[in-house]
């Protein structure tokens, strides 16, 4: 016994050499499930398991916890399995997109679950590895496919959207003013020379850039944004995401989210308004019960993270994070 207590010390202990990534707000948010989660018999869904970092920090806080991580990367599901490894038949992984949450509930044998957890957008590993093409700052094939077994490549966009498509993507998806102005740069571009690689983007996104504007900020980050949202339908997927997840949550459960930009947080707000507002008319003098909410707000508005976490962690420094808790079915 003395030899295996050693041996998961000095797994701990190097652990954040093997696993470099620090999940954001990870202090806050096992704080935020501890009353659902402790005990005997709870059930949480990481829906963005990535390379894992939150499911470990919950599978140690709580001992007795069942988990069930979720993802479209085929890459982050085979680092969290080797770093989830330890837990043993506690963690349950599942490849597939997040808002297919509730067939993997139910195909693992649960009818419903004490915790979901979302922390949205690109992953660490899919930034930090260069040849995924997520990073505008790195030049590699443009791909910025979550799951690369499947879907159209950023490089396909580019090729086969026309002009009108593109600035739509650009303005809807990065909320990006040039987008005319790229899209145009772009279709000029492709009509010599196809994209294949990221740096070629960037260099004409630069070029199409004034002066002036170049100074508030690197002129690819909103086009890579738009692009990578299309590329994974990330928004439609959201919006059915967070009502599946929802739907869900056992009573007394709770669901706690972190987006990155606005156009996550306003999809989550909304949903998680509609469910912690009653439902009844405004001149209805009595509130049936079947017009109460069905969950009640945890976090007031959005939570951003201390000055302590950015400073520990500047990814963090975006964070948004919101949280409910189901009071009723």
């Amino acid at each position: 016994m003395a030899e295996q207590n050693e041996s998961h010390e000095e797994n701990e202990q190097r652990e954040p050499e093997r696993f470099p990534h620090t999940p954001v707000m990870l202090e806050r948010i096992v704080d935020l499930f501890t009353p659902t989660l402790e005990g005997p018999g709870k059930v949480v869904v990481d829906a963005t398991l990535g390379m894992g970092g939150h499911s470990a920090g919950l599978l140690e806080r709580f001992p007795e916890l069942t988990l069930i991580g979720l993802d479209r990367d085929t890459d982050a599901l085979g680092i969290a399995g080797e770093r989830l490894a330890r837990f043993g038949d506690r963690v349950h992984l599942v490849h597939t997109v997040y808002d297919e949450i509730v067939d993997a509930i139910e195909g693992l044998g649960f009818s419903e679950v004490d915790g979901v957890l979302f922390d949205l957008g690109v992953s660490s590993l899919q930034l930090d590895r260069a040849e995924r093409g997520f990073a505008y700052s790195q030049d590699a094939p443009l791909d910025m496919r979550m799951d690369r077994t499947q879907g159209i490549t950023a490089a396909e966009v580019l090729a086969e959207y026309d002009e009108g498509e593109l600035r739509r993507i650009f303005q809807r998806y990065g909320e990006e003013k040039l987008a005319g102005r790229y899209a145009k740069a772009i279709v000029e571009r492709r009509a010599t020379t196809p994209f294949t690689m990221s740096g070629d983007l960037v260099q004409v996104l630069h070029d199409a850039t004034p002066v002036a504007i170049q100074r508030q900020g690197h002129p690819a980050k909103r086009v890579f944004q738009a692009l990578r949202i299309e590329v994974n339908t990330e928004l439609s997927v959201l919006e059915r995401a967070i009502p599946a997840a929802l739907d869900a949550i056992a009573v007394g459960g709770r669901i706690v989210v972190e987006s990155y930009q606005s156009l996550e947080d306003r999809i989550v707000k909304r949903a998680l308004v509609k469910r912690t507002t009653s439902s009844a008319p405004a001149d209805l003098p009595v509130e049936l019960p079947e017009h109460a909410p069905t969950f009640s707000l945890v976090v007031k508005g959005a939570e951003l993270a201390d000055d302590a976490e950015r400073a520990a962690n500047p990814r963090a420094t975006p964070v948004r994070l919101r949280a409910a808790e189901r009071i009723r079915k």
